[in-house]
């Protein structure tokens, strides 16, 4: 027997949110209602220690998920404060590692990192710390190292190569370089030196300099 058409703004069909199962929002308002109502610690501490088993969190991010769900504030921030002692919870931790990771995959300026990790919910301090603690671990490597952000401009023009060597001169190559590394965070010093640095590199090729126009 064919099944019965639903019409278009029913739960599942056209005109609902994606991925829409009907009776979820009931089942979800079931779930806050009796987040509401829990009185354990042990249930909320759980419940966070779940949250943190997908992915590193700050606090301020964990407290915010936790009271979304709809569990009462003294519990979530007992919780927190549980965690915190054990070690699992530490915000000036997370943006070390964060830092780390972002470096590794996605180069970025300090000024963007520093915005980054605030939007993430890492206190202006212990922002602040960690990217000192970047500066300092790139200079102890030798006294002619680059800096820390002149080390992943470094690698943030070696990663988008392909596409800049395909801008016809040295002149060009370099404006778009420069313009790369300041959408990214880069202050204009570090931008101008990385960037003059490579677009020389790249200019000594044979081919780069038939492109070159006549003086």
């Amino acid at each position: 027997m064919p099944r019965a058409r639903v019409p278009p703004n029913s739960p599942g069909e056209a005109g609902s949110p994606p991925g829409f199962r009907p009776g979820s929002l009931e089942r979800r308002a079931e779930r806050f209602a009796a987040h509401q109502q829990e009185t354990d610690p042990s249930a909320v501490l759980a419940a966070a220690m779940r949250l943190l088993e997908d992915r590193a969190r700050t606090i301020a991010d964990l407290r915010k998920r936790l009271e979304q769900s709809g569990y009462p504030a003294g519990l979530v921030a007992e919780a927190i404060e549980r965690l915190t002692e054990l070690g699992l919870l530490d915000d000036g931790s997370y943006a070390r590692g964060w830092l780390e990771a972002r470096d590794r995959g996605h180069p970025r300026g300090e000024r963007l990192l520093h915005q980054e990790l605030r939007r993430r919910g890492v206190p202006a301090d212990l922002a602040a710390a960690a990217l000192e603690g970047r500066r300092e671990a790139a200079a102890q490597e030798s006294p002619d190292a680059p800096s820390a952000d002149e080390r992943s401009a470094e690698q943030l023009l070696e990663r988008r190569a392909a596409s800049l060597t395909r801008v016809p001169n040295s002149r060009l190559r370099r404006q778009r370089a420069y313009a790369l590394l300041a959408r990214n965070g880069f202050d204009p010093d570090v931008a101008g030196r990385v960037a003059g640095a490579w677009a020389m590199a790249v200019a000594d090729s044979p081919e780069d300099e038939a492109d070159e126009p006549a003086p």
